[in-house]
Parts: structure tokens; C-alpha cells; sequence
């Protein structure tokens, strides 16, 4: 009798085991896996500039001939990072002040090797501060002239739009960075009244 107890009693136990296996919950193992994406956002580089528009030269001469002077200011901004250069040069190829078939012609100096304006011709300059602008013969500083009957201040001829010649270059973002350039004219009584003009052309490009 007792051992029939003792087989049923095993047997229950033996079924209790095996539904305790059948209803055991599986646990599967997670699988992961990780991917990165870089995003770029691409900013163009971007140049503007500005002139005055107008430079006006007021000459009264005399037999021996007279210096007047004005200038300009030319701004430009970039976001570029190595920096921008900004030349110069006329804006066609005739190179001089023209009033009807009356001119000034331009100074035969250059940015190395400036000179004082002779009657009847017409010149620009940068002050040799201004960076970046190589090797050069310009003074160190200009200021406006009227009428100077002695004046020694040097000048560059304008070159022809084929030949821009190099007034600044600079090596990071620019806002409004402002570059002077002087415009001068010498005249005496041989020179005919009149407006004469020409027009120069700036250009500023990234680096």
C-alpha cells in the first residue's frame, strides 16, 4: 500500500516538474546593431562691395599748374576664410579723363614706381599702409589737395581693364573692411574748362 503511495506521489511530482517546464515563459536574447549618419551643411562662400559712386576733382589752374585731390572709400564684406583680394583697373581700354576731344592723360607711374603728377595728366593712389598690397612706391599716408601749385605726392597711371592691377588682399572674413583710393589731377591755363571723366572699375574676389 505504501508503496503505491509512494508511486502516485512521484508521479504527481514527476507532472508537476513537466508542467512547470511546459509553462515556463522563453526569454529570447535581444539583437542590436548600431549605424551613425554626418550631416553637412555646406555654406557658400559669398562677396559683396560697394563704391561713393563719384569722385569730383575741383581744379583751378595757373600757368605753372595746380594738384587737386579727393578719394574714395571702397567696402567690401565676405564670409570667405582664407580672405579676398581687390584690384583695380579702367573700365575699358582708353585710360584717360575725357571732356569732348579734350583729356588728361593718365600718370605714367606705377604702384612700384609712383610719380608726381605733370600738367595735363591724372593719376591714383593707395596709402602704403594699406595691407597686403605688395611691393610698392606709394606715400605713406594722402590727404585731400586744392589747388597745390607744389605738390609732391606720388601717382600711379590706371591701368587698362586687360591689366588690374592688385590694391589689397587679406587673409579672413571681411564686414564693411574699407580701402581708400585717391584720385588727383594737375592742370594748368593750357588745359581746356570742362568735366572730364573716366570711370575705373573695383573688383573684389575670394580667395
Amino acid at each position: 500500500m505504501k508503496s503505491k503511495l509512494k508511486q502516485r506521489i512521484g508521479a504527481v511530482a514527476t507532472g508537476v516538474a513537466l508542467l512547470g517546464v511546459i509553462v515556463s515563459p522563453v526569454i529570447a536574447s535581444a539583437a542590436s546593431q548600431s549605424a551613425s549618419t554626418t550631416i553637412n551643411a555646406d555654406v557658400a562662400s559669398v562677396i559683396s562691395i560697394s563704391t561713393g559712386t563719384t569722385v569730383n576733382i575741383a581744379l583751378t589752374p595757373t600757368p605753372g599748374g595746380v594738384v587737386s585731390s579727393a578719394s574714395d572709400i571702397v567696402s567690401v564684406s565676405t564670409n570667405n576664410t582664407p580672405g579676398y583680394t581687390l584690384n583695380i583697373a579702367d573700365s575699358d581700354a582708353t585710360t584717360t579723363l575725357t571732356s569732348g576731344s579734350n583729356t588728361f592723360t593718365a600718370a605714367s607711374g606705377t604702384k612700384v614706381a609712383p610719380i608726381a603728377l605733370t600738367n595735363g595728366t591724372w593719376g591714383f593712389a593707395v596709402a602704403t599702409a594699406t595691407t597686403g598690397i605688395g611691393t610698392n612706391g606709394f606715400d605713406a599716408s594722402y590727404s585731400a589737395e586744392t589747388n597745390a601749385g607744389s605738390s609732391t605726392s606720388k601717382w600711379a597711371g590706371i591701368p587698362a581693364s586687360g591689366s588690374p592691377m592688385l590694391l589689397k588682399s587679406t587673409t579672413g572674413t571681411a564686414t564693411s573692411d574699407t580701402t581708400t583710393v585717391w584720385y588727383a589731377a594737375r592742370a594748368s591755363t593750357s588745359q581746356a574748362n570742362g568735366t572730364y571723366t573716366d570711370t575705373v572699375t573695383y573688383t573684389a574676389t575670394t580667395k
